[in-house]
């Protein structure tokens, strides 16, 4: 593609994958990729036994769809609820929400921002971690 051509999609093995303690996400989606895209999009695998802490996007709703494994989510005052895959969330902007992976193999959940953004802050973690395109994460085995 030349500097002149408009992106028209994205390829996960052309993209950084950003890695934390408890998984990774590979944004396909931003206003970084696609200049004026009013969204971000991409997908998170969260491993066997781990999940994020409660947090909110003060700025951003989230949508989750959920396509493979299974989980625990939390938004708002709902307590904890199931999610499998085919199952969507919707995280309206300022809510605390959580996701904890409760199955035996990664979860995977594709995760949409409006406006996009809210991305930004997870690079600001102390666990994040960003590997260039075509370096795998390497997780370390269990004992």
């Amino acid at each position: 593609m030349s500097e002149f051509e408009p992106r028209t999609r994205t390829v996960p093995a052309e993209l950084p994958t950003e890695v934390f303690d408890w998984g990774s996400i590979k944004w396909g989606v931003s206003a970084g990729l696609f200049p004026g895209a009013p969204l971000t999009a991409g997908e998170v695998i969260i491993n066997p036994t781990k999940g994020h802490d409660l947090h909110t996007h003060p700025n951003s709703d989230e949508v989750l769809y959920f396509i493979d494994g299974e989980g625990v989510q939390t938004v708002g005052d709902s307590g904890e609820f199931p999610v499998t895959a085919g199952d969507f969330v919707y995280v309206p902007r300022g809510t605390p929400h959580s996701t904890f992976n409760s199955g035996w193999r990664q979860l995977r959940v594709i995760a949409v921002y409006t406006p996009g953004g809210a991305e930004q802050a997870l690079r600001e973690l102390p666990d994040f971690t960003a590997l260039t395109p075509g370096v795998q994460p390497v997780w370390e085995r269990a004992r």
